[in-house]
């Protein structure tokens, strides 16, 4: 389900029409996780502790109303439900995009999940994934332990989907941290609103 936001009523109406004329209206923060319960958690239960912190991700991303925001034409779009299209690594280097629905439990969301990767790996190209407004960009590079991260963008196409990008865990005196890179559109969001996504994320990955 979704919603048209009532722009002359909305509280962002300055911030929106400020900023929607940017030709880059996005920004991006890059911050650790603290992944140590969450990856033994991962091992003691034999889960995917890439799937674990996709779909904890997209949890607390669906848990703030401002990652649910979406710009289409004049019309700002609220979405009840915001989904992963992730991109998945094959053996021979190259990568595919995919499509994850989100799912009130892991149990529900890694099932699904594990059959898109499957079907991903198992395929050539890039696969465009189902078309649509309601996802977030995800992409995972387990190989760097990055401390900044920018985009290929197409600044001819409107995009307001947020991107959230995943580095390579880290094991530091018995400390595990992992770099989160998260891309937003400004016109959307502030830091705030990030800074609350990164707060909820952190919590659900110590549980």
């Amino acid at each position: 389900m979704k919603k048209t936001i009532d722009i002359n009523t909305w509280h962002r109406k300055d911030h929106f029409n400020f900023f929607r004329q940017f030709e880059e209206p996005f920004f991006g923060v890059c911050v650790n996780i603290d992944c140590a319960v969450a990856y033994d958690t991962c091992k003691k239960q034999g889960y995917s502790f890439f799937l674990y912190y996709l779909y904890t991700s997209l949890k607390a991303a669906n848990a703030i109303d401002s990652f649910k925001y979406r710009i289409s034409g004049d019309d700002i779009i609220h979405y009840d439900t915001v989904n992963a299209s992730p991109t998945i690594n094959r053996p021979d280097g190259t990568f595919g995009f995919a499509y994850m629905d989100f799912k009130e439990t892991f149990e529900e969301f890694t099932n699904a999940a594990q059959l898109e990767i499957d079907k991903v790996r198992n395929t050539t190209g890039l696969i465009p994934a189902i078309t649509g407004e309601n996802i977030i960009h995800y992409s995972s590079l387990p190989w760097i332990n990055f401390t900044s991260l920018s985009h290929a963008r197409s600044f001819a196409f409107k995009d307001s989907i947020p991107k959230i990008s995943f580095g390579k865990m880290t094991d530091v005196s018995g400390i595990k941290s992992m770099p989160v890179s998260i891309h937003v559109h400004h016109g959307l969001m502030d830091g705030y609103h990030v800074g609350q996504f990164v707060d909820y994320f952190q919590q659900l990955m110590n549980n």
